[in-house]
């Protein structure tokens, strides 16, 4: 039998001073629970109970979370009982059936219930919404109190605030426990958030939010390149806050820049947001001075530069149009269109002017940790546009989160600007790791990463179609197509590209000069951003991207179609033979027409298995 301190006994009184439940090992006799009040045999060593010496109750693992009678700080004034809601009859009692480890076998002894009312299910607000939260039961467990109805459900039962706090960072009096929803402004940070606990100190009129007490006195946000200390109200006129966009009540809280020609002001909640903040505190650090050269490249002279992504020299020409026309640049992976770009003679290598000088290291609104450059060569998908990519991409400094990577076309959206397609500015929302659907009011389709929101109203683009050009190259049109972001007439379009009807009222390209209209999935397909040439390591092993110029179409592997897009993948598979025989090592060469394809084969063979 072995003992150790475990959790706090919740049947304690939080006025008075806390009692642990002791942690029992390898019990060899029966024993009651005071939950449940089942009886189990310790049959296995690992088998452990929970038992309170001063209440003298014993709880099976996982009923010392939810004890049948509680002292709650949200109702001082009464115990609250534990209830079970049952679904089949409808029927709301205190009589605990068979959830917890054991039966309910025998009810005699100290461990017996205490039968009060049954009470028939309605649809009563009291036994259908917590008190505190005002949300609805999810599951089929509660606590009520006897004597005033008052019920609590089981989240909010978890939370134990403490009745008082005597030393708090965020003020100069001991704060003391409010034992009713906040239903004012934080003076923190002036939301009214009901449903977190607050403290108060009466003395001063000051009430803030548990979550609040600890808040930074300084930190770094990547959204901007100072430091921000946290300021209890501000004297003078403020703009709005440069995160979500909204009003900034100089009467509470907020983060500001300490540079006295700088007016970067930001709410609390904004600022610390698990999105934006990377939970470092600077109050007591030294901000360092030195300025880290992150040059990309080293300016040769006579045109040439040494960029610190390739080996040879890169030199500034001239575009020729005839010559240059299948040019791609390595980084974004957009055709080379613009009048001049550097380009490796020796090894066709070639960047845009502003390619080449994307810096190596940056700060960017979308992570909250620093993000370098990588012009390692492979495949990556995009953490905010979801797009597969064989360009340029920036990866977190961070080792935490070396899996988030971001392309340089999501680089380069703005913070905050004014899409041409609708009429209200945008900006970056940091909820872009919520559970909520969020949906994308252009493509009609979920976001799955990062997106940007209306200042004004509920207009929502994903990533996938913040970064679409307003002009693009086709290569059978001399001229730039224009996007359009729908029309309002009724006229009838044709898809150059598939020969199939388009729809006026959403996004498509087209070419005024040339009476030329295009889907945008017809160009922005799978693998508009796959570079030929690059290889990259895939579940066949080794995948090449090859430019599909020939006279004669290859046949893609699982759709059995002619390869039309202007790529195709080209990967091995090994024989089954080669698993039992090694000397045995020929391959099987397959062609695939898009990403889709190569991944539907890959799940044809059982290598991958992709959500319903």
């Amino acid at each position: 039998m072995g003992f150790e301190d475990g959790p706090r006994c919740l049947m304690s009184h939080p006025a008075h001073p806390s009692h642990n439940l002791s942690v029992r090992y390898r019990f060899n006799f029966r024993i009651g629970c005071f939950t449940c009040g089942g009886k189990a045999a310790a049959t296995t060593p690992d088998c452990l109970y929970y038992y309170c010496t001063t209440c003298e109750v014993t709880f099976h693992n996982g009923c010392h979370q939810r004890p049948r009678r509680i002292t709650h700080p949200y109702h001082l004034q009464h115990p609250l009982t534990l209830f079970y809601r049952n679904p089949e009859t409808r029927v709301i009692s205190n009589i605990i059936p068979d959830a917890c480890p054991g039966k309910i076998e025998d009810t005699s002894g100290p461990e017996k219930y205490e039968f009060v009312d049954i009470v028939p299910y309605k649809s009563d607000i009291i036994f259908n919404k917590c008190t505190w939260c005002a949300k609805d039961f999810k599951g089929d467990w509660f606590y009520r109190c006897l004597i005033c109805s008052f019920c609590l459900d089981l989240s909010c039962a978890a939370t134990l605030p403490l009745l008082t706090i005597t030393n708090p960072k965020s003020h100069h009096h001991s704060l003391v426990f409010l034992p009713r929803p906040l239903l004012v402004p934080c003076d923190a940070c002036g939301l009214v958030d009901g449903l977190e606990p607050s403290y108060a100190c009466f003395q001063c009129n000051y009430m803030v939010h548990q979550n609040c007490i600890d808040l930074p006195r300084v930190i770094k946000i990547t959204r901007h390149p100072h430091r921000l200390s946290h300021t209890p109200y501000c004297s003078s006129l403020t703009s709005s806050c440069q995160i979500c966009y909204k009003e900034v009540d100089i009467k509470y809280g907020q983060y500001s820049c300490h540079l006295q020609d700088c007016f970067y002001v930001v709410h609390s909640k904004c600022a610390t947001h698990e999105n934006v903040w990377d939970g470092k505190e600077l109050e007591w650090e030294i901000e360092s001075d030195e300025t880290e050269d992150i040059s990309p490249f080293r300016n040769l002279g006579d045109g040439f530069i040494k960029h610190f992504c390739h080996k040879h020299r890169l030199k500034l020409k001239n575009h020729d149009g005839a010559r240059d026309t299948e040019k791609q640049c390595r980084a974004c992976i957009y055709p080379i269109v613009s009048h001049q770009f550097y380009h490796c003679k020796k090894c066709n290598y070639s960047l845009h002017e502003v390619c080449a000088g994307l810096s190596r290291k940056l700060d960017h609104a979308l992570h909250n940790h620093t993000l370098i450059l990588s012009p390692s060569p492979g495949k990556f998908c995009c953490s905010a546009c979801s797009r597969e990519s064989t360009g340029f991409s920036y990866i977190c400094s961070n080792k935490g989160c070396q899996d988030f990577v971001l392309d340089v076309r999501c680089i380069s959206v703005l913070e905050y600007f004014i899409h041409r397609s609708h009429e209200h500015p945008i900006f970056i929302s940091t909820s872009y790791n919520s559970k909520d659907e969020i949906l994308c009011k252009v493509c009609k389709k979920r976001c799955l990463g990062a997106h940007l929101q209306c200042t004004l109203c509920e207009f929502t683009m994903c990533y996938s179609c913040a970064i679409i050009p307003d002009e693009i190259h086709y290569k059978f049109d001399k001229h730039p197509l224009t996007l359009s972001c729908g029309e309002s007439a009724d006229n009838t379009y044709w898809c150059e590209v598939c020969e199939k009807q388009l729809d006026p009222k959403e996004w498509f390209y087209t070419c005024n000069k040339c009476c030329i209209t295009i889907h945008l999935h017809c160009i922005f397909g799978s693998s508009v951003f796959m570079k030929p040439g690059s290889i990259f390591r895939d579940y066949y092993g080794k995948v090449q991207v090859f430019r599909n110029n020939s006279n004669t179409r290859q046949l893609c592997y699982m759709c059995h179609n002619r390869c039309t897009g202007l790529i195709f993948y080209e990967g091995y598979r090994r024989n089954a033979t080669y698993y039992y025989n090694h000397s045995n090592r020929s391959t099987h060469r397959m062609i695939f027409c898009s990403l889709e394809c190569e991944i539907l084969g890959m799940r044809k063979r059982r290598l991958i298995r992709l959500p319903r």
